[in-house]
């Protein structure tokens, strides 16, 4: 893994082996198949969480990425059905599922099997290395396996290069056709760039992972936030309302986070904003999944229940499970 991605987070640091607070580490096969509710039941009741990571201690069948071996997990487990028993526990009743590059890479292969073992549970965002050939072919074979969005990140090419190339303009091309979104996790300093391919691709729909990390140092700046709020001109441009363990104060109830949100809400609207654990690094010393979902859920004064309805499920709904 590169320098930037394990220090940008500081994931290593805050992560103690054994520390994720899970429900349970297995579930018998009934409870699971209880968990994966019929689409008509789902689109009338529970949650979606837009942004969890999952990984496998069975290496043997999903390799970890540049050598590691599972002694580099941290936490060392979480898996498709802990994340289902974690996320039902509070209604939640989907997730979307990130590719983690630093420790699958490019290969997608668990997050799609998860998807393909638990129908209509998941959809992926998934990975592409733009830089190899035929990029848009690869992201249209891969819709055909649940993937309907996908993670790019400045953080392996450097935010110099990361949205350069021909493979870059033919993801954005793509994206435009397939509606698969192009989910950026990106710091504030990123959005520039961000606004110039929404300029050029302007029916390309966009997500914004963590608020762009805004106050991720401890610190929320005002000229960070007009500038993911002046996104909002962009139509297809969405919000992650997400991963409150690593912004501002870091504690829960995170309401100091509450303000930025409010800024975001006010541009953005309900329906281009979606709530989303990323976890499993939210389940972590004193973060848990419900303090998470509890600030959306129950804690925002401002927020009308027809809000709610669009952060909790709707925009997820409309951006990832479009095919469903």
């Amino acid at each position: 893994m590169t320098s930037q991605i394990s220090n940008s987070i500081d994931r290593r640091r805050c992560l103690q082996a054994g520390g994720v607070a899970l429900a349970a580490t297995t579930m018998g096969t009934q409870s699971l198949e209880n968990a994966v509710l019929p689409a008509q039941e789902r689109a009338s009741s529970g949650w979606i969480d837009a942004h969890s990571h999952i990984w496998t201690r069975d290496v043997k069948k999903f390799p970890l990425a540049k050598g590691q071996t599972v002694a580099d997990l941290d936490p060392p487990s979480f898996t498709s059905e802990e994340l289902i028993q974690t996320a039902t526990a509070e209604n939640v009743q989907r997730v979307v599922l990130i590719q983690h590059h630093i420790y699958h890479g490019w290969d997608n292969t668990y997050l799609i099997d998860a998807a393909e073992r638990y129908p209509g549970k998941f959809k992926v965002v998934g990975m592409v290395d733009d830089t190899r050939s035929h990029p848009a072919a690869t992201m249209r074979e891969l819709q055909k396996h649940h993937v309907s969005a996908f993670r790019i990140t400045a953080w392996i090419r450097g935010s110099d290069k990361w949205l350069d190339g021909p493979g870059m303009e033919a993801m954005w091309k793509c994206a435009a056709e397939t509606g698969q979104a192009m989910c950026c996790l990106i710091d504030p300093r990123d959005l520039s760039a961000v606004n110039r391919m929404c300029q050029k691709h302007p029916d390309t729909p966009v997500v914004i992972d963590h608020f762009a990390r805004i106050g991720v140092d401890g610190q929320i700046r005002q000229a960070d936030v007009k500038q993911l709020c002046a996104l909002a001109k962009h139509q297809h441009v969405h919000v992650k309302i997400s991963a409150y363990y690593a912004l501002g104060k870091k504690q829960p109830p995170y309401l100091d986070l509450v303000p930025m949100i409010r800024q975001v809400y006010d541009a953005y609207g309900p329906q281009r904003l979606m709530w989303a654990s990323d976890s499993p690094y939210q389940l972590v010393d004193q973060h848990t999944y419900r303090a998470s979902i509890h600030l959306i859920r129950d804690g925002i004064d401002f927020l009308s229940s027809a809000d709610r309805d669009w952060l909790l499920r709707k925009t997820a709904e409309k951006v990832y499970f479009y095919k469903s």
